[in-house]
């Protein structure tokens, strides 16, 4: 049963440049521009008309665009709700700019341990994550630390949980790696790995989505029985302001936006694509976390129940209820 018709987060790729070079990822490879700030005024306005509720500001590292604060600034005076990643490297150096106009805030760490941090990133920056939680909690901001979990490292776990997230009351949110193209990020799991990562979620300040969980117990996404929604939920805007369909790691088409990004969604030739969400050659076997998080919240069915505990979860330790989707 659909519960909500209508896209809910929109992930705004603002560069695609990146101060890292991580091993499971290729978007630092792209030649990439920057998003304007009048382009980024009038998408706002269309993704708020279009019922969007929450703003990823994504890359790359989103902390490299300059005007970063002034787009956040325009999504909070529309009562939009921000997000952002970061690997921390620039933080320290535009926190107080960006005090106040972000969300929800996520620092990047991979493992416990300085030198394999800094080696899945390609560059030191574990300092850098250390200094700006300092930072961060200066502020009175609340950061969580996002972990992207691999079959390597969810033995780090523990460490990290202890020595870091809970003598800093951070959220740790465990972000199982998943695979994409030709990128090889070993993002099979073992059974044992899965058993672990589930009973890590129910641990304190560790939020983790059980249905990221029963999705690789299940194989992903299978097209002749979708679960994944990314066309309908999510919009992928490109740092060359395009709409990007199906989503951005299928990427089959981009289209101009042209200052109408409202009629351009709505038009017939982008919903004939949505209505393929799902079910497209390269979407057997997918688990994308950032597209199966709003699939998974807008249809009732098991995936949604398995995800609803983890949803509270998180909101409770956070002290807020607000309604994403």
């Amino acid at each position: 049963m659909r519960l909500v018709s209508h896209p809910v987060l929109c992930n705004y790729y603002i560069t695609y440049r990146c101060n890292a070079t991580c091993s499971f990822c290729d978007i630092w490879e792209r030649p990439s521009p920057y998003v304007t700030q009048e382009n980024v005024r009038d998408n706002l306005r269309d993704l708020k008309r279009l019922g969007v509720r929450v703003i990823d500001f994504t890359g790359g590292e989103p902390l490299l665009h300059r005007q970063l604060n002034d787009l956040l600034r325009e999504a909070k005076n529309l009562g939009l709700i921000t997000t952002i990643t970061t690997n921390g490297l620039l933080y320290p150096k535009y926190a107080e700019r960006l005090h106040g106009l972000v969300d929800m805030l996520h620092f990047s760490l991979d493992s416990p341990i300085a030198e394999e941090h800094d080696k899945s990133r390609g560059v030191k920056c574990f300092d850098k994550v250390m200094e700006s939680i300092a930072i961060a909690k200066q502020l009175g901001e609340r950061p969580d630390i996002l972990f992207t979990v691999f079959e390597h490292n969810v033995h780090q776990i523990k460490q990290l949980h202890e020595e870091i997230c809970l003598p800093n009351d951070l959220v740790l949110i465990l972000n199982p790696v998943f695979e994409y193209n030709d990128v090889e990020t070993g993002g099979g799991f073992s059974e044992k790995t899965l058993q672990e990562m589930t009973w890590w979620g129910k641990q304190k300040n560790v939020y983790l989505n059980d249905a990221f969980i029963q999705l690789r117990r299940d194989g992903g996404n299978h097209v002749d029985d979708p679960i994944c929604l990314a066309g309908s939920t999510t919009l992928v805007i490109s740092p060359e302001n395009k709409l990007v369909l199906p989503c951005y790691h299928l990427g089959l088409k981009d289209l101009p936006i042209d200052g109408k990004l409202y009629d351009l969604y709505r038009s017939d030739e982008v919903q004939k694509l949505i209505a393929l969400e799902g079910r497209l050659p390269g979407c057997e076997g997918c688990a994308i976390n950032c597209y199966m998080q709003p699939s998974f919240a807008v249809e009732m069915n098991r995936y949604w129940w398995k995800a609803l505990p983890s949803t509270l979860k998180y909101n409770r330790i956070k002290g807020t209820w607000k309604q994403l989707f």
